[in-house]
């Protein structure tokens, strides 16, 4: 559009959107452009913070009649900076944070402008939870869309498989809800398939009784990998769902973990135990008999204190760069690159191991559109530090780090870990739910109006 064509369409937009409109020449415009990994610096032409969802359903008209590239942000998390775009149209619903829980129901309705703490606090108070991820500043939009896994995964299974209904504004501008008993096709599509088929204006999850668990890091010595790495394999996939505990690499960070232990390369696992507190000690005791831990300190702790365990480790602001992979089995071969690698290149750089068995594989691959329902942890590898000069040591070492096991995993990722790796590693992600993907797509955006996301083309 023009100069003059863009005047008049943002006084009619000012006109009917009550949040703020921000425009580069504003004060604020560096503060609102400003998304959690500070690898990403993109410019666009409006952001239009959303005050309700009238707000969404205006600014998807304007960007949809103007033929901007539109970019939804949440919590602004997305590693391949999704959430914003250079030259165009960011639609930002991190002021629309309201949350109602209903206790007898044991459910909670959440707008897409909230974090998991949000959540964690509003659903604790009742000694509930629902399955989120392990950073509790994280959007809810963004990890729910492309699956969403944590602590709760093996009892409780995937964000999606927690998810009951949404509101969804599409691209034509309407507002719809659905459910497995309401656009039922649309509903499998969001459950997992992430922003490619509208703005979710509301999402309802089903909530558990989650208050207590018992919690917190056990540290190996580094050259501990090889041989706890292979006792992990065949150990966790043999525990009850009540137990999850995901395998790590690191360096230990300073406070508040003891001093003679700061700067230490370790591997290690991040305990969240369900069951009674009696019997953790000896849920643990293997890990202790397979090497002498470094380090550990597994006590009872709130759900949210562990939610919330990294979120001053990793604040927004810091350089990251990761890549993720869904793993059946850790072979040998992939324990040797593990070790390889193992050495992280900064304090914050760090592989994981999430397991997503358990409740997750009792529900059908054809069920939702996560793609890899029968793998065994989802991986992500991330290089990340607050120094800018270490954008190409962190970088370089994340893509040496993956492309050496890559050949050892199932070859999609968790949507949530990819950066921007095109077409084909998209495809990989979904498998055989990526053709329907397409012709929901088709249906809902034929335009592909939403695009700046890990994109599903319309089928044609």
């Amino acid at each position: 559009m023009t100069t003059t064509d863009g005047d008049v369409a943002l006084e009619q937009l000012e006109g009917t959107h009550r949040g703020e409109l921000i425009r580069p020449d504003d004060p604020e415009f560096d503060d609102a452009r400003t998304i959690y990994n500070a690898m990403i610096d993109k410019h666009p032409r409006l952001i239009a913070r959303c005050a309700d969802v009238a707000d969404v359903l205006t600014a998807v008209t304007f960007g949809r009649e103007h033929d901007l590239e539109t970019a939804i942000r949440s919590g602004g998390h997305n590693g391949a900076g999704l959430s914003s775009v250079d030259d165009g149209l960011v639609i930002d619903l991190s002021n629309m944070t309201g949350i109602r829980v209903e206790p007898e129901a044991k459910t909670v309705r959440v707008e897409p402008g909230c974090t998991w703490g949000d959540v964690d606090h509003a659903t604790h108070a009742f000694g509930l939870a629902t399955v989120s991820g392990v950073v509790s500043t994280t959007g809810v939009g963004g990890l729910t869309l492309g699956g969403g896994h944590g602590y709760l995964t093996r009892k409780y299974g995937l964000t999606i498989d927690n998810l009951v209904s949404v509101d969804v504004v599409l691209a034509d501008g309407r507002l719809v809800s659905a459910s497995e008993d309401e656009n039922e096709d649309l509903f499998w599509a969001l459950c997992g398939g992430g922003g490619n088929f509208g703005v979710v204006t509301s999402f309802e999850f089903q909530l558990h009784p989650v208050e207590t668990v018992v919690a917190g890091p056990l540290f190996w010595p580094i050259d501990e990998l090889e041989e706890t790495m292979r006792w992990y394999r065949e150990w966790l996939p043999d525990t009850p769902d009540d137990v999850y505990a995901f395998y790590l690499v690191a360096e230990v960070p300073g406070d508040p973990f003891p001093e003679e232990i700061h700067g230490e390369k370790v591997c290690g696992l991040l305990w969240c135990y369900l069951g009674p507190e009696d019997q953790a000690a000896d849920v643990i005791q293997p890990a202790r008999d397979v090497a002498e831990p470094l380090f550990e300190h597994i006590d009872p702790i709130p759900y949210p204190a562990l939610q919330s365990m990294f979120d001053d480790l990793y604040p927004s602001g810091d350089q990251w760069y990761w890549k993720g992979d869904f793993v059946h089995e850790l072979t040998d071969d992939a324990i040797a690159e593990h070790l390889r690698f193992g050495e992280v290149p900064t304090p914050k750089s760090t592989m994981h191991l999430y397991p997503i068995d358990g409740a997750v594989h009792r529900v059908d691959e054809h069920d939702t559109a996560w793609g890899h329902r029968d793998a065994t942890w989802s991986m992500v590898i991330a290089g990340v530090d607050s120094d800018p000069a270490t954008r190409d040591l962190i970088t370089d070492w994340a893509r040496d780090y993956w492309e050496a096991v890559h050949p050892h995993t199932a070859g999609g990722s968790y949507v949530n870990f990819m950066m921007d790796e095109g077409q084909d590693r998209i495809q990989a992600t979904y498998a055989d739910n990526y053709e329907r993907l397409q012709e929901i797509k088709a249906t809902y955006d034929p335009d592909n109006f939403f695009n700046v996301n890990q994109n599903i083309k319309p089928a044609q």
